[in-house]
């Protein structure tokens, strides 16, 4: 049985007018969510991630961002055909999003009883009273007392607080949350409880998510599927045992060099050559990662690369795949 799409990404190009340039920092993007599936989407600082997510909810600053071409679907409505009202209607209901910094995603002035109770208000048409009470449950739900709910941002540490971005997101069960890298600036043991977390909510919730991070040791442990994102583009999607262990663009072949491994001390990582292609240049005649290549051609720094499907559920973006027998030479040994 196929699986309901909840999100669907066609062809989204998102582009920002500045006094210097015009900055195109999504090239594109086609993306497709599933009901109860969670994406990683990885890449580069740069790499058009977290402006790609602010599209699907119309939250890109206008000026100077732009949505110039594309289709966005969510739950087989059209996004950007939608009023202020659907828009806000559909914030917070039907798709959710947590954000990097929960000091800045917080206001100072409202207790986080207040400002759960707020969502829960508005999308399910419940008095103060109720809201404030169902909003004590959500804190109780992400490992915060309900008597809690009095106190203020300022009053909690980093690793509750987003916790309680958590329970706002999820305060109105949304079939969609956007999760904007949101461990970042918490230590490597607050990571896993609130990863283990949110993982658990959005089961519980039937609740399909996008993941960004810069970590792929997050998206092993967390993520059905990955999205790998490179100046502005997705060039490779598939399940993780696709991504991970049959590599197929040499821009994640690159991510997966890079990284140290911890069972061999001799063992020294690889980085990628080269810099981020200027955003500046929308890339639209070529390979963005031509440059940094190490299997570029001729026609790759001459022909934008199409996708190309390589199984079910395996698609990359690679002019090089269009040759019979080519393949890229990263080696995973089995355990």
């Amino acid at each position: 049985m196929e699986q309901k799409k909840v999100l669907e990404i066609k062809n989204l190009h998102v582009r920002f007018d500045t006094d210097e340039a015009k900055v195109y920092a999504v090239n594109g993007v086609n993306l497709v969510l599933h009901e109860q599936e969670t994406i990683g989407l990885v890449g580069e600082t740069g790499a058009g991630k977290t402006t790609t997510v602010l599209s699907l909810m119309r939250l890109i600053a206008t000026p100077p961002g732009v949505i110039t071409n594309g289709q966005i679907h969510v739950n087989g409505k059209d996004v950007l055909a939608m009023s202020e009202a659907e828009l806000e209607a559909m914030r917070g209901d039907e798709m959710a999003m947590i954000f990097q910094d929960p000091m800045t995603s917080l206001n100072p002035v409202m207790t986080v009883g207040q400002q759960i109770a707020e969502a829960i208000e508005i999308h399910e048409n419940v008095d103060k009273e109720k809201a404030l009470e169902l909003a004590k449950k959500m804190l109780e739900m992400v490992g915060i007392p309900g008597d809690r709910a009095s106190d203020y941002p300022h009053q909690f540490s980093g690793g509750m607080r987003q916790r309680v971005v958590i329970a706002i997101a999820l305060a109105c069960h949304p079939g969609i949350l956007i999760a904007d890298e949101p461990t970042t600036a918490l230590d490597v043991t607050i990571q896993a409880q609130v990863l283990d977390m949110m993982k658990k909510l959005a089961e519980e919730f039937k609740t399909a998510m996008i993941l960004i991070t810069h970590d792929l040791g997050i998206v092993a442990e967390t993520c059905d599927r990955v999205a790998v994102m490179y100046a502005g583009r997705i060039v490779e999607t598939g399940t993780l045992e696709d991504v991970f262990n049959r590599t197929a663009h040499p821009y994640t072949e690159g991510l997966f060099n890079s990284l140290p491994d911890l069972t061999d001390r001799t063992h020294e990582p690889r980085p990628i050559k080269g810099l981020v292609p200027d955003p500046t240049d929308p890339y639209n005649t070529c390979c963005a990662f031509a440059d940094r290549c190490p299997y570029a051609t001729e026609r790759c720094k001459q022909e934008l690369p199409d996708e190309i499907t390589l199984s079910d559920t395996h698609v990359v973006a690679c002019c090089r795949y269009t040759e019979a027998g080519f393949h890229i030479e990263r080696v995973v040994e089995n355990e």
